[in-house]
């Protein structure tokens, strides 16, 4: 199989700091994948490597079966759009959007001035008189409109309300539909966005502890609730990744399948059970518990 993007074996260090630590991945081409952890994980550093704004300290990168420094033509299929995107002062949006045109091959300017129109930005104001949600809007429409082959969204949607953040994931996947490319989507609101991923890819502390389709993360782990002995009773052997007690009640995450014996012991129990949502399971997941972490590589 040809991936859009190969990783083996990448490290950045910056002097005794491993930022990220032997991280090695494939990206599919034509599918959604999210990009997923807390702040300081090494997402934003992975994302500069690809995009070859960063040196890698070691291992290697393909992009299209290309390495992507010093390579025009495989960083022509590329957009990255980074949180708080910059753009010279002077320019404005009209400006931004026709430097795109020269960038990207594929780019789409009747879709970038419908998009321009649905996200009601006005086409001459600079940048530097736009609001934060306003230039948030602008990278979207550079992003969308790029139709690059890899596009990158790195916390797009700084300063959005909830009624434009949802524009724009309503448009890339009516845009993907008709479109399709490999898009990375970088995100704290990882509920939002739940419904768009295909796959999901979570780091940690510099390194991957979650590798998985999103179809089957979505019944990996569920939650148990209960009065606290009943609960601890039904963990008993099984892959617990968080607790919450509540007085004489708890209810606790597993990481698992839920099978029909076990639906059946809490139900005899009087335990609620319930999926845990993407989002959760990704703060689980990264809250230190290490046993958990290595239990799902």
């Amino acid at each position: 199989m040809t991936y859009a993007v190969e990783v083996k074996e990448l490290t950045k260090t910056y002097g005794n700091v491993n930022a990220v630590k032997g991280v090695s991945f494939n990206l599919e081409a034509d599918k959604i994948y999210g990009l997923l952890g807390r702040n300081g994980a090494g997402k934003t550093t992975i994302m500069h490597m690809l995009t070859a704004q960063l040196f890698a300290t070691s291992g290697d990168i393909h992009i299209f079966g290309e390495a992507p420094y010093e390579n025009n033509r495989a960083l022509s299929q590329i957009c990255f759009i980074k949180e708080s995107q910059k753009y010279p002062d002077n320019y404005t949006i009209q400006d931004v959007l026709e430097l795109s045109a020269s960038l990207f091959p594929n780019w789409d300017k009747a879709y970038a001035d419908s998009l321009l129109k649905q996200f009601q930005l006005p086409l001459k104001r600079r940048i530097k008189k736009l609001s934060r949600g306003m230039h948030s809007s602008v990278g979207i429409i550079v992003g969308l409109a790029s139709r690059a082959p890899l596009t990158i969204f790195d916390e797009p949607y700084l300063g959005l309300d909830a009624v434009a953040r949802s524009l724009f994931y309503d448009r890339l996947l009516e845009d993907y539909a008709e479109h399709p490319r490999t898009v990375i989507l970088s995100t704290h609101l990882i509920d939002e966005v739940s419904r768009l991923l295909e796959h999901v890819i979570v780091v940690d502390n510099g390194s991957i502890i979650l590798n998985e389709d999103a179809e089957e993360l979505r019944s990996a782990a569920y939650s148990v609730g209960g009065t606290a002995s009943t609960v601890e009773s039904f963990l008993s052997g099984k892959n617990v990744i968080a607790k919450q007690p509540f007085g004489a009640l708890m209810n606790a995450a597993v990481m698992g399948q839920l099978t029909a014996e076990d639906r059946k012991k809490a139900d005899a129990s009087g335990l609620q059970l319930a999926p845990v949502p993407l989002q959760q399971l990704v703060i689980y997941l990264t809250n230190g518990n290490l046993e958990s972490k290595e239990a799902v590589n």
